[in-house]
């Protein structure tokens, strides 16, 4: 590696996440080209989906993979589940260079782990391509219903988001009634319809905002919510702004636009920089409920697969959201920290505590 100073080293880029393990795997017989990342496993296997993309380059796959398994530890900690951090992305165009092959050889390398990782579906990745790689190995999870798996887990995602969008308006209004209150839904994939099924069943008035206008016309039309295209979002005065598509749309430039009392959606990495951001929003009165605290329940779901529960207990744990995103709220309020800040401490508080009991044996 040409000129590498001390700080741009791996290394040193795991001692600043606090990783564990970061597995490379390269197979040129089938093209693959992918980075296993393990972030603690205090609380039990990691768990985290597998991305394929088209990165432009190596360092930003590592990048990518380092922060999302950091944060999975976090997702883990706070619902409650024994489960670690971990993430996968396999360095292609899902389009184009997805194959039985290479899906089947990245599912060695996972049985390799033997049990340390447990994979799932994310972006660029299906249920389909979790059947290949189970082929291989059992530390997947995610699997369609026909072969006994959870099958969609945007239901119970989507539930988990309306927990905590009820937690915040309970906080803000006293209570969490959502009749007459307004909500921007921003990205209307699997989990943003459902939530917009959700928050029209409770008679809130919903505009739903979506880059693809004809998959957004189909929605709003079925569901009585207004239409609004991405650029006015901004512009409209609700009371729940919902980000459920790209991350990073929590920004210094959307907050001095933003007229909205709550932040509450289903994308991750909301905020453009944790710090700064979570500040900005505490300073400025808005209520923002972290991210990986209610989007919980996809994760929730590949759990309970894990576990073999039932659908009735995968929504009692989701149900959970609410109570964990309320307790978020009460601590940011008595400590004036950030909800974000909030959060972090409440789930390291998790894994500190778990850590004297493993500590035993």
């Amino acid at each position: 590696m040409p000129n590498q100073t001390p700080n741009d080293s791996i290394f040193s880029q795991l001692e600043a996440f606090g990783h564990k393990k970061i597995v490379f795997c390269s197979d040129p017989d089938t093209g693959l080209r992918a980075i296993i990342a393990i972030h603690d496993t205090t609380l039990g296997p990691a768990l985290g989906g597998t991305r394929m993309w088209a990165y432009k380059s190596e360092a930003d796959a590592l990048e990518d993979v380092l922060r999302l398994s950091k944060s999975m530890t976090y997702k883990a900690a706070i619902a409650g589940l024994n489960l670690g951090g971990g993430k996968a992305v396999i360095i292609g165009d899902s389009r184009k260079d997805k194959t039985e092959v290479l899906l089947r050889k990245f599912g060695r390398f996972i049985k390799n782990l033997n049990g340390e990782f447990i994979t799932a579906e994310d972006v660029g990745t299906n249920p389909k391509d979790m059947e290949y790689i189970r082929m291989e190995t059992q530390h997947v999870t995610g699997l369609p219903e026909s072969i006994g798996g959870s099958g969609d887990p945007a239901p119970v995602a989507a539930q988990g988001v309306f927990m905590g969008i009820k937690a915040a308006v309970k906080e803000l209004y006293g209570s969490d009634n959502l009749t007459g209150k307004s909500v921007i839904v921003q990205g209307i994939g699997h989990v943003g319809e459902n939530l917009v099924r959700l928050l029209r069943d409770e008679n809130a008035m919903v505009y739903a905002s979506d880059i693809n206008e004809e998959r957004l016309g189909q929605v709003a039309k079925k569901y009585g919510a207004q239409a609004i295209s991405n650029n006015n979002i901004f512009d409209i005065s609700a009371d729940i702004y919902a980000p459920c598509g790209l991350g990073a749309t929590v920004n210094t430039q959307t907050i001095n636009k933003l007229k909205c009392g709550i932040i509450a959606g289903s994308a991750n990495n909301q905020l453009e920089d944790e710090h700064i951001h979570g500040q900005m929003l505490l300073d400025k009165g808005i209520l923002f409920a972290p991210d990986y605290v209610i989007n919980a329940g996809g994760l929730i779901n590949c759990y309970s697969e894990l576990m073999g529960f039932s659908k009735k207990r995968t929504l009692q744990l989701t149900e959970n959201i609410y109570d964990a995103t309320r307790n978020i709220l009460k601590l940011s309020k008595t400590e004036n920290i950030s909800t974000i800040e909030a959060a972090n401490k409440i789930a390291e508080k998790r894994i500190a505590d778990i850590k004297k009991v493993k500590s035993s044996f």
